[in-house]
């Protein structure tokens, strides 16, 4: 996993990128808002500062980051420290979980998956967003990744990976949305939303846990 203190000691930098590309932010809440349920207790996994929580009405979360837990509590989330591989909740207590540009920083993605799965209610759902590997944006962090301060020991994931592992800890019935269509740095409006995969480099998968 990236260092935790790296998170501690730049997260101000974290932060100004979604500042800096605005409307790229505002196209990954849109994509997120079109899969993540209206309703229910909902916990972010991975929280950071809380920029996708907050406003996407979430209340909860986690995340193993002092810096950005402060931050998060700022914009008014209940966050504790902990770890996508151990999550401090009881077995169906949550309605969905999100788990937001995070994916590609843990340490284990089976177990995360599989917590997930035993604090999500039958019937609850598990939202990923994600940039794609096989996604223009997706080869070029892998290209420079060692070059990287975040992403210098980031594993990033084709959608065909994460389904396997999703379908691994037991989700099923896949919805799927996409968006950032072009280079990022270029935007001069937020980047239309999209059902599938293939072309966006930032991919939304909800998974949803069967009913028993």
């Amino acid at each position: 996993m990236t260092s935790i203190l790296t998170f501690d000691n730049h997260a101000e930098r974290y932060d100004a990128w979604f500042k800096k590309y605005s409307y790229a932010y505002q196209s990954e809440l849109m994509a997120i808002r079109e899969l993540l349920p209206v309703t229910g207790k909902g916990l972010e996994i991975g929280v950071g500062s809380g920029l996708f929580a907050a406003p996407l009405g979430i209340r909860q979360g986690i995340d193993p980051s002092h810096a950005m837990l402060e931050k998060a509590r700022s914009r008014g989330i209940d966050a504790v420290k902990a770890v996508a591989e151990s999550l401090p909740f009881r077995d169906n207590e949550f309605d969905f979980c999100l788990m937001v540009t995070t994916v590609c920083f843990l340490d284990d993605i089976d177990m995360a998956c599989n917590e997930a799965f035993r604090v999500l209610k039958p019937k609850g759902s598990f939202i990923i967003g994600f940039v794609d590997k096989n996604s223009p944006l997706g080869k070029s962090y892998e290209d420079r990744k060692q070059d990287s301060l975040f992403y210098r020991d980031a594993t990033f994931y084709t959608v065909d990976d994460l389904l396997r592992h999703l379908e691994g800890a037991g989700f099923k019935g896949f919805s799927f949305r996409q968006t950032l269509v072009g280079p990022v740095a270029d935007m001069r409006e937020p980047s239309p939303i999209k059902e599938g995969y293939g072309e966006g480099s930032f991919v939304v998968i909800r998974a949803d846990k069967d009913e028993r």
